[in-house]
């Protein structure tokens, strides 16, 4: 199947550029805009604080005993607000109050919201996580969703703001402050909020005499969260002065209902169609390495805690790495970082594939697991490898939408290329991990005739005394089946990557002055 050229139907749009063509080739200089890049750095700071919480709180709650999966379950809804932003992303362009400014009007609010959250939460989180009996699973659910949503709200106006709080030249740098703040704020939240209100790792790690409980509590951790969130809010109220969009030549005002025919609009312009396409299967070549290979690990016997340390110390590496490609995916040309990293990736899942079949024969010593430090260097250098090739693929991709948004309608464009981006991944990890059993092909081994495949005929292997071994492992041939897929996806994608990066700002423009029936 073959993808048809774009026809360039936007090419003859009237002079509507967010940025001039002649400007956006200047080269990015931070010079007089740093205090605005360390503003937008703080801002998704903040953002990713409760996004680490919501992450964190499932850590918690699985330390009590009356915690069921179910429970899990249910607290896992808090993740939504941030694939459903889109819904209300229209109505966050279209209403504001033009003398606070058109994302001042909601930041600020969102954020004394989240503020006054986190006080409230301070007030009676020893309630909803007592030290003995059920934790208060429907209050905490209900918190923590109200709090991602909000939070998901800032993502659509700080993603709109950034569009134009930085010089034309250096709109590029704003994916390294969404992708260093957010992981910023993941840390710091998701650090405080286990390790440091443990008692065990204070005591071992952070007292010179042991002490009962953490360093802090989630109390005073919560009250100085909201303390900080507050005074931030204030600060950037009074300090902060937002552009007046109504100067600029391209303004224009749309009620939230044209808003929402606006979302419709862009979906509608032939290079989001194609980027949509694009966006959606991308990390199909990657969707077993990334999602199953873990969980392979962890069926081998390596202690999932253990993974988790590991993880937490990449994390740095997550953070460091936007700044070090800031100058290389601040250029024209993003993309191209974002393809010359892609056959790396779909190389390195044979690195995978090789490190899950041995780990059974390198973790295992006379019967019994055991792993080797040797084996923890190996396992830190390839999920710091994949991590720095996929933090490179998607930080180039942020700062392609950061380019081609349109800044008049940014949070409605940029959550668009956002949910798109992330549903490319939600789908395919979901597929990825749901067709493992099913291409997986067992045998009982004192009855061949007997495949293994209900709970009834493994319970009559048991009987007889044999044991389901596995024929043909479905990681393997799903992990085959995703790279071949990746390279035909690279194969089909890669010019048309390249044409649409090189179009004007003109061509990504939505043509409001087309009249609706």
């Amino acid at each position: 199947m073959t993808v048809p050229q774009l026809e360039e139907e936007l090419e003859n749009l009237p002079a509507l550029a967010v940025v001039d063509d002649s400007k956006s080739a200047e080269k990015p200089n931070l010079k007089g805009d740093w205090l605005n890049f360390l503003l937008l750095l703080l801002l998704y700071t903040m953002q990713g604080i409760p996004y680490g919480l919501a992450l964190a709180m499932p850590i918690i709650l699985q330390n009590y005993k009356d915690v069921t999966y179910k429970d899990q379950t249910l607290f896992s809804f808090v993740q939504w607000p941030n694939s459903l932003k889109l819904i209300w992303a229209p109505l966050v362009d279209a209403l504001y109050v033009q003398k606070m400014g058109r994302r001042k009007s909601w930041i600020i609010p969102v954020q004394y919201s989240i503020g006054a959250c986190f006080i409230y939460m301070a007030g009676n989180i020893n309630k909803w996580l007592p030290e003995t009996g059920r934790p208060d699973i429907l209050i905490l659910v209900s918190v923590f969703l109200f709090m991602k949503t909000l939070a998901a709200t800032q993502d659509i106006a700080v993603d709109g703001w950034a569009l134009t709080m930085l010089k034309k030249n250096n709109v590029g740098f704003a994916s390294t402050c969404n992708a260093s703040g957010l992981l910023i704020g993941v840390m710091i939240s998701y650090v405080s909020s286990i390790l440091l209100t443990s008692e065990d790792f204070s005591n071992q790690y952070l007292r010179f005499s042991p002490g009962v409980g953490g360093v802090i509590t989630m109390k005073s951790l919560f009250y100085v969260l909201g303390i900080f969130f507050i005074l931030i809010s204030t600060l950037v109220a009074m300090f902060k002065k937002e552009k007046d969009n109504r100067l600029e030549d391209d303004h224009v005002k749309l009620n939230f209902v044209q808003n929402y025919l606006l979302l419709w609009d862009i979906l509608k312009l032939p290079g989001i169609q194609i980027l949509a396409l694009t966006l959606l299967t991308a990390k199909i070549g990657y969707a077993a390495t990334d999602s199953v290979s873990i969980l392979k690990l962890i069926d081998a016997g390596v202690p999932k805690e253990n993974i988790m340390v590991i993880n937490s110390t990449i994390l740095v590496i997550k953070m460091i790495l936007p700044f070090i490609l800031a100058k290389i995916t601040s250029g024209l040309k993003p993309m191209n970082l974002f393809l010359t990293a892609a056959p790396a990736r779909l190389l390195w899942n044979l690195s995978f594939l090789a490190f899950v079949y041995y780990t059974p024969t390198l973790i295992t010593i006379n019967g019994s697991v055991s792993v080797p430090i040797y084996y923890y260097a190996l396992l830190v250098f390839i999920l710091s490898i994949h991590d720095i090739i996929a933090n490179t693929m998607h930080v180039s991709a942020l700062v392609f939408f950061s380019r081609i948004s349109d800044s008049r309608f940014g949070g409605t464009y940029m959550s668009l290329l956002g949910t798109l981006l992330s549903l490319g991944g939600a789908w395919s990890s979901s597929v990825a991990i749901g067709m493992v059993d099913f291409l997986t092909f067992k045998q009982c081994s004192l009855d061949h005739q007997n495949s293994c495949s209900t709970k009834n005929l493994k319970n009559m292997c048991k009987t007889i005394g044999g044991d389901c071994v596995v024929i043909v492992n479905g990681y393997y041939v799903e992990t085959a089946v995703c790279t071949i897929m990746g390279i035909i996806w690279f194969c089909i994608f890669r010019k048309i990557l390249k044409n649409i990066q090189t179009k004007g700002r003109s061509y990504w423009l939505v043509d409001i002055k087309r009249p609706r029936k």
